[in-house]
């Protein structure tokens, strides 16, 4: 049985508005790789909103999802950082950031109120989202004799891999990445060709 080698999370910017007895609370959904993109867009975002009451956000990364954080940065413990993250785990999504900023109206909404409001904005902006699948990549290094270039090419070509990088002096270099699902099929290959080192890298 093959292993489940795609994520779902958006593939742009969007936005989504909730209102309540005068507050307004504004989300925004990213796509994001690390925490520091994170960070980035949340400090353009104070800049940007910066007389709004709250910025509550919550985020998910990794194809694994595990890296997460929800913050309620004011509000009452669990009514903001929680039903947004809520969202993004009933959407089964990942490598993405919500903030939602919210615009204070004067009247409390209470606890439920509160959830259902950073729930409702969230909600609305992956409604507008265009969420897309996307593929577990293995990235490997491979090194070899230059008499072996054609085979190695085809291989990696008759595997849909594709080259991030290639040298070809004495020895041929090339940085590929590949499919997880495909990757221990395409290793046992080139580790058949003589005089060929293989090093796996990373996984995106």
């Amino acid at each position: 049985m093959l292993f489940e080698d795609t994520y779902k999370t958006v593939e742009k910017p969007a936005e989504g508005v909730y209102k309540d007895r005068g507050s307004k609370f504004i989300a925004l959904a990213f796509p994001v790789n690390t925490e520091e993109e994170v960070k980035k867009i949340q400090a353009e975002l104070r800049k940007k909103y910066y007389d709004a009451r709250h910025h509550c956000f919550a985020y998910l990364l990794g194809f694994d999802k595990s890296a997460y954080r929800v913050n309620d940065d004011g509000e009452p413990s669990g009514t903001a950082g929680r039903p947004i993250f809520g969202q993004i785990q009933s959407n089964d999504l990942t490598n993405i950031l919500i903030v939602v900023v919210r615009y204070f109206g004067g009247t409390l909404l209470g606890v439920r109120g509160l959830i259902d409001a950073y729930k409702g904005a969230a909600a609305d902006a992956l409604k507008n989202a265009h969420i897309i699948s996307k593929t577990i990549n293995e990235v490997y290094e491979i090194t070899f004799d230059y008499a072996a270039m054609n085979t190695v090419i085809k291989m990696l070509k008759d595997n849909d891999a594709e080259t991030i990088s290639s040298k070809y002096e004495l020895n041929g270099n090339i940085i590929f990445k590949i499919r997880k699902n495909m990757s221990d099929k395409i290793c046992k290959q080139l580790k058949q060709i003589e005089n060929l080192s293989l090093k796996y890298t990373r996984t995106e």
